[in-house]
């Protein structure tokens, strides 16, 4: 049986190596705070889960290592063990606040690093956010491989921190390090793991479309994103010819405070339209979708190019990294998709963007063609395939993966019906 020595432990070919993942599943708590909105957070998970599972098939068993607020998240994840290393966010720009939270994220990094002694994993991989600056830190410091994964189409501040440090990087997106020749040598397009029935939603068709037949509209947002689609949608729709309110069937997300006001703007209006906080099928109502509408988080963008289908996408605004607006800019620039600042998200300006693509049934078929290309529905398998394979690589004295080595090649979409 064939060993190696990686990370200051043997390395059998036969078992595999020990994994140790490391992920913020933070994603504002706060924000998230009713069971009934925790869509994002759900993907988010799902995403994540795909990533073990995939490891899993390669005989290669995880640790997992989060902080405390998102150890209430843990159970979704088939990791053999779960640990807790203390981590902070930057909320303050105090002296006292940065001081506390320089103090916390140092205190994790010495538990990370006696962790990862215990553990001997043959490599870490960091998934983005505060909590994965300890381990990941820890893990260069041992000399341990490491894989940074950036799920949005511009990299966020623990990201940028750790990238000049880790040996490999995945995005999801192409162009996020086109400015950055140095890391851009070490990183592999991978694409954002998705859930299983977001796979069986891609292999969907784009359902049959005329200028004068049925036009399915599905609108969401999350939990933050709902409220705007509720105060703007409604009204948009009122604007349209009366011809085309017929022919819409409208999906709706609102919260619960909206449901009324929004259901009954339909009514008022007569046009078909379910309306409801939470979509537990929501997969399956973007595949029978001529046209959508929602924000633009990583999640959302990945399922969109990966089922394939035109969008108007509103980034949340105020962000700090512009995270959304750089996610719906990649499928602009595909061709599949239509990015408005909310500042834009009008009543007139949705209105005119909706009548003019129900007029042009040959142009959001081109746009559900294009958003395809962009996606990857075996995000999951390139990433473990990456993390299966550096350690090897390494132990053999290869180095890391050759720039866009393990993606590019599978980059290019399955083909099937737009």
């Amino acid at each position: 049986m064939a060993s190696h020595r990686v990370g200051g432990r043997k390395l059998s070919r036969q078992t595999g190596p020990r994994l140790a993942l490391y992920k913020n599943l933070t994603v504002s708590v706060i924000r998230y705070e009713r069971v009934k909105t925790t869509e994002a957070k759900a993907k988010e998970i799902s995403g994540r889960v795909e990533k073990v599972i995939s490891l899993a098939k390669r005989g290669v068993p995880v640790q997992l290592v989060t902080d405390v607020r998102a150890k209430q998240y843990s159970g979704h994840f088939a990791a053999t063990d779960i640990h807790v290393i203390p981590s902070a966010t930057f909320r303050g720009r105090d002296p006292v606040s940065v001081a506390k939270t320089v103090a916390v994220l140092g205190l994790g990094v010495t538990r990370a690093w006696f962790k990862l002694g215990e553990l001997k994993p043959a490599i870490v991989v960091g998934f983005g956010g505060y909590p994965t600056i300890p381990p990941l830190m820890a893990a260069t410091l041992r000399g341990i491989p490491t894989v940074l994964h950036e799920q949005n189409g511009v990299m966020g501040r623990a990201n940028r921190l750790l990238a000049p440090r880790v040996t490999a990087i995945a995005t999801s997106f192409p162009g996020v390090l086109d400015k950055q020749p140095a890391l851009a040598a070490k990183a592999t397009r991978t694409g954002n793991p998705i859930r299983p029935n977001v796979v069986t939603a891609a292999a969907t068709p784009y359902p049959t479309l005329d200028a004068a037949g049925p036009l399915n509209l599905l609108v969401f947002g999350g939990s933050q994103g709902a409220k705007v689609m509720s105060d703007i949608v409604p009204y948009a729709i009122e604007k349209l010819d009366p011809r085309l309110q017929m022919r819409l069937k409208i999906v709706q997300q609102a919260r619960e405070e909206d449901l009324a006001r929004v259901r009954e703007a339909y009514t008022k209006m007569q046009v078909s339209a379910e309306v409801a906080p939470f979509f537990s099928d929501l997969p399956a109502k973007m595949a029978a979708s001529h046209l959508i509408v929602s924000r633009s988080g990583a999640s959302t963008v990945a399922e969109l190019a990966a089922i394939g289908r035109p969008s108007i996408l509103v980034p949340l605004p105020h962000a700090l990294d512009q995270d959304q607006k750089a996610n719906a800019g990649v499928l602009m620039q595909a061709g599949g998709a239509i990015r408005l600042d909310q500042s834009e998200f009008t009543p007139d300006r949705l209105a005119a963007e909706i009548a003019a693509l129900g007029a042009e049934p040959d142009k959001l078929k081109n746009m559900a063609a294009a958003a395809k290309t962009v996606g990857a529905i075996d995000a999951a398998d390139r990433l473990a395939g990456i993390a299966r394979a550096l350690p090897l690589r390494r132990a053999a004295g290869a180095g890391a993966l050759p720039a866009g080595r393990a993606g590019r090649r599978g980059l290019r979409p399955r083909r099937g019906p737009a």
